[in-house]
């Protein structure tokens, strides 16, 4: 299955559920009136687009239409994908540019935190580039072992300490690993707790602090994983994680397991944060890097 097909898949019950409702309404209408783009309004926020995006859509709906002076609600199906599209891109590219970049990976238990590392490192290692995971989860019971099983399916080295070392620690540890192997990349799984802020946001600012004497001019992402599935909680997650953490970009799991995509826009709109990456399905290959034009092409496709 190709590129687009993935993600067209992928995007199947999202597509059901917000862009199917959208062409049975433009059907239900002869002309186009106020009418007509509340009811939109209304669907794009069942679709956990979110009440502000949902308006701004609309907003940028109405401009286009007087400025080319459209008659027929059947145009508007195809204004809408441009619309999509042109709020989504930007910001997709990981930076990556300095050897050793460092990706740090946070992100709440069940998002699907260390399947995405495991998927980004071999993404990556198909790219050419020598990859370390460093195991700085240290408190979860299991999260170790579980990304030692990815790191194995990736083909990546993994630096690890028993189970309640200091993040910090092993972070130092595989950075001095990632200099001495020559390595491209150093991938770092780290706690994502929210319900004690004070406690995430010191041991991330601590795991930064250890980067920046060891790595002062290293490339750096700081990646947020949520739960497609989550919808509108997941906005909120990113928000909070905004607070503590200096994120560059969202990856969006199990996107084909839900009607909920529409959290794509909601993200990039309301908390200015890029989405980097989507997860299509369960292989090893089903991370996708974000494409802004074909996730818009996919969510509109007939």
């Amino acid at each position: 299955m190709g590129l687009f097909a993935k993600i067209k898949a992928g995007l199947k019950k999202t597509r059901e559920s917000i862009s199917s409702s959208i062409e049975t309404m433009l059907h239900s209408f002869t002309s186009i009136d106020e009418e007509l783009f509340e009811e939109l309004e209304e669907l794009l926020i069942m679709g956990d687009v979110g009440m502000p995006t949902a308006e701004k859509i609309c907003g940028l709906l109405r401009q286009k239409v007087k400025e080319q002076g459209i008659k027929d609600p059947e145009q508007i199906y195809g204004l809408l994908q441009n619309i999509v599209a042109d709020m989504l891109r930007g910001g997709q590219e990981l930076e990556l540019s300095t050897k050793p970049s460092v990706i740090l990976v946070i992100g709440v238990n069940g998002v699907g935190k260390t399947t995405t590392i495991g998927k980004l490192a071999a993404m990556l290692n198909r790219e050419g580039k020598k990859v370390i995971l460093a195991a700085a989860d240290t408190f979860r019971a299991a999260a170790i072992e579980q990304l030692e099983v990815w790191a194995e399916r990736s083909h990546s080295p993994i630096i690890r300490q028993k189970e309640g070392s200091d993040p910090a620690s092993v972070v130092f540890d595989a950075i001095s690993a990632a200099k001495a192997r020559g390595a491209d990349v150093v991938i770092c799984d780290t706690a994502g707790r929210l319900h004690n802020k004070k406690n995430l946001m010191d041991e991330l600012a601590k795991i930064n602090r250890v980067i920046a004497r060891e790595l002062p001019d290293a490339s750096r992402e700081v990646l947020l994983v949520l739960d497609a599935a989550t919808g509108q909680n997941g906005v909120n997650q990113a928000r909070e994680f905004k607070n503590a953490a200096d994120i560059t970009g969202i990856v969006l799991t199990k996107l084909d397991g839900t009607a909920k995509g529409g959290i794509v826009l909601a993200i990039r709109d309301e908390l200015q944060m890029p989405v980097k990456f989507i997860g299509v399905g369960e292989q090893i290959d089903d991370l996708q890097p974000f494409d802004a034009d074909e996730f818009a092409r996919a969510l509109f496709e007939r």
